[in-house]
């Protein structure tokens, strides 16, 4: 399996880090090790000072499939999530600033978290209407400090599905991190995270 991520997909956000409008959704990838799975703690790198969290809706592939069809990529999904793109953005500032891939800064050990799936027909109850047009949040400490709603998304899950995979063949269990909402911040040990999906908990963990 993969975890396929999707950077500057929320307006707000690339406004936020000062970012540029992509024209094109843009693509990384993080290996296996990078997951933490079962609300594990996630424990901070000695290698930055400087690690943000990034809530970020989840799709799981559930067939493989290439040079999909957006009209066609809501059949390679029926399982969705929240995880968080954990960042080391004083490392991603360095390589930035230097041109180079941003792989020490996104997809070190333990940087993808992720718990919970539920099937895509929660989110058409309450205020949610499907998954284009439903509403997340990531608390920490109990504070609401990021809120998503898909409608603001720059390219839908659909769309990223078919971008994604005109490059890289999707296989049964690839993970797609759809991109993240404004509100990214640091984490410091002792913070509690909790994901909230359709008022539904995806994840709840501490950080040390």
């Amino acid at each position: 399996m993969k975890i396929i991520c999707i950077g500057r997909n929320y307006d707000a956000h690339i406004r936020e880090l000062n970012n540029e409008v992509p024209e094109e959704p843009v693509i990384f990838i993080k290996p296996d090790t990078a997951l933490l799975r079962n609300n594990n703690p996630f424990f901070i790198p000695d290698f930055s000072n400087e690690i943000h969290h990034e809530v970020e809706l989840v799709v799981k592939i559930k067939k493989p499939g290439r040079h999909i069809p957006v009209q066609f990529a809501k059949d390679y999904y029926d399982e969705v999530s929240l995880g968080i793109d954990f960042t080391a953005r004083d490392v991603q500032n360095r390589l930035k600033a230097k041109g180079l891939p941003w792989e020490k800064a996104k997809g070190f050990d333990h940087s993808a978290a992720i718990a919970n799936f539920v099937p895509l027909s929660v989110l058409t109850e309450g205020e949610n209407n499907g998954i284009n047009d439903c509403h997340f949040h990531l608390e920490k400490n109990g504070d609401i400090v990021q809120q998503g709603h898909t409608q603001h998304m720059i390219h839908t899950v659909d769309e990223i599905i078919a971008h994604v995979s005109q490059y890289f063949g999707l296989r049964i269990g690839d993970y797609i991190f759809t991109g993240t909402p404004e509100g990214v911040g640091p984490v410091k040990s002792g913070d509690q995270l909790k994901g909230v999906l359709a008022g539904q908990t995806m994840f709840d963990f501490s950080i040390r």
